[in-house]
């Protein structure tokens, strides 16, 4: 027998305009009687900063960043995040950057406080698409191998497009 009742109720909702934002996204499940999914946001934004708190993960996460656009004319920004587990009362601290090459050509990298290092070079090698080289290493773990990868996307047209 196939249970075609409601067995959940998902809520999500964002207010604000272009300098601040508050939202939520909420999910219950009614089977189980309980929220599957509880979490709380805000931001700030202005020409060229980004700041943000989220309460995640139904209260067990706070996350705090802040990412800072240095240079327009280069897309060269900075950025930092401070993240809290409640239940594992544990911290992560995060940088990275990011800087243009050229206006096909984009570099990314960061670093937490464990010593997690990775970094990325994407370029759009024709309309819509791009190719991406990453890598990331553990530098606490030096003798351990280094993670590699490789990815093609492609943004497809959306109908009624030209």
């Amino acid at each position: 027998m196939v249970d075609t009742l409601l067995t959940g109720y998902d809520g999500h909702g964002v207010l604000g305009n272009s300098t601040v934002a508050l939202g939520s996204d909420i999910s219950f499940d009614t089977k189980e009687g309980g929220l599957t999914k509880l979490n709380f946001g805000a931001s700030f934004t202005n020409s060229d900063l980004i700041a943000a708190l989220t309460l995640n993960d139904k209260g067990n996460t706070l996350c705090a960043s802040y990412y800072h656009t240095v240079s327009p004319l280069t897309n060269t920004a900075v950025g930092a995040e401070v993240t809290h587990s409640f239940s594992g009362n544990e911290n992560t601290i995060t940088i990275g950057t990011q800087h243009s090459l050229d206006p096909l050509t984009t570099v990314k990298a960061h670093v937490n406080h464990f010593g997690k290092a990775s970094a990325l070079i994407q370029h759009e090698w024709c309309l819509k698409s791009l190719i991406t080289i990453s890598t990331e290493v553990d530098i606490k773990s030096i003798d351990k191998s280094a993670k590699f990868g490789l990815a093609f996307s492609h943004r497809g047209e959306k109908r009624g497009e030209a």
